[in-house]
């Protein structure tokens, strides 16, 4: 770990005995992550051990496609290589009524920012998992193949979709044009916002952390963010404040979630089952 942790702060220009400051820090489920105080700066150091192949180069590009927005603050990264992140330590501070408000009008702002076509220039990761992002003018095929169906095939190969489960999978991909729209904004999306994945810091600004970024229908990220709660109903209302939802959303919502249940089945294993179930029956026979 030391050696690993001298090598990421070496890269940056850092004096390679800070090494022997760092704290471990939580949070995550993938990677080690440490506190380091540094002498001009204070780094956050990300290191996972033969991580896949540009594993942290996507992390970095997404952080930085999110800055470009000019919606939402990200930590600023010092250094990436094969094995480790090189962040700015952002010092958390108090969630309250004005930080999630501003949450909430920035993710709008966020959304507000399109394109042409759904997708992004490269395919990057969803959690440990690939997330495939060839650009498609079509939303429901692109949802269909690049997110369902991927997640669904990665299923069955590790043995978690099969019988009533893989029948009413392929069913639904049939059909999901009867419930999703082919033409839509292409907002511009963190893709990975549950409420591990922002924070507070200390100067009163939120910060969103660890995208799995594309261009997608908006209304992905609310579902996901309403999939497992932590967010305040502040930030909700601030968001359609700015950019109100169809009254259609409530009805689309579980299809959106269910692209995110599937990662999590396919990583944590089949506690995330009868959720996927749950959806999977709601719109099919």
């Amino acid at each position: 770990m030391s050696m690993n942790l001298e090598k990421a702060l070496t890269a940056v220009g850092a004096p390679g005995e800070d090494a022997q400051k760092a704290r471990p820090v939580g949070g995550g489920s993938i990677c080690q992550s440490f506190y380091v105080p540094g002498r001009e700066n204070a780094y956050f150091v990300k290191l996972l051990k033969n991580a896949p192949v540009h594993f942290f180069d996507k992390e970095a590009s997404g952080l930085k496609f999110l800055a470009a927005a000019e919606a939402l603050t990200v930590p600023e990264v010092y250094g990436v290589g094969e094995e480790y992140i090189v962040l700015e330590w952002v010092e958390e501070g108090r969630q309250n009524a004005a930080v999630e408000e501003e949450l909430g009008r920035g993710i709008a702002s966020l959304h507000a920012v399109t394109a042409d076509d759904f997708g992004l220039a490269e395919d990057n990761f969803i959690g440990e998992l690939p997330q495939e992002n060839t650009f498609d003018n079509d939303w429901v095929d692109f949802y269909r193949e690049q997110r369902l169906y991927k997640q669904f095939e990665l299923a069955r190969s590790i043995g978690r979709l099969g019988g009533d489960r893989a029948a009413r999978a392929w069913q639904l991909l049939d059909q999901l044009d009867d419930f999703l729209p082919r033409k839509t904004a292409a907002s511009k999306l963190h893709g990975d916002l549950w409420s591990g994945n922002w924070m507070a810091a200390s100067n009163g600004r939120p910060y969103i952390i660890d995208p799995a970024v594309y261009y997608g229908h908006r209304e992905v990220e609310l579902a996901f963010m309403e999939l497992f709660g932590g967010f305040s109903p502040r930030v909700f209302a601030a968001y359609q404040e700015q950019m109100p939802l169809e009254a259609a959303f409530e009805e689309r919502k579980p299809l959106y979630q269910l692209y995110y249940l599937l990662v999590h089945l396919n990583i944590f294993g089949e506690s995330y089952g009868a959720d996927v179930d749950r959806i999977l029956r709601r719109y099919t026979k």
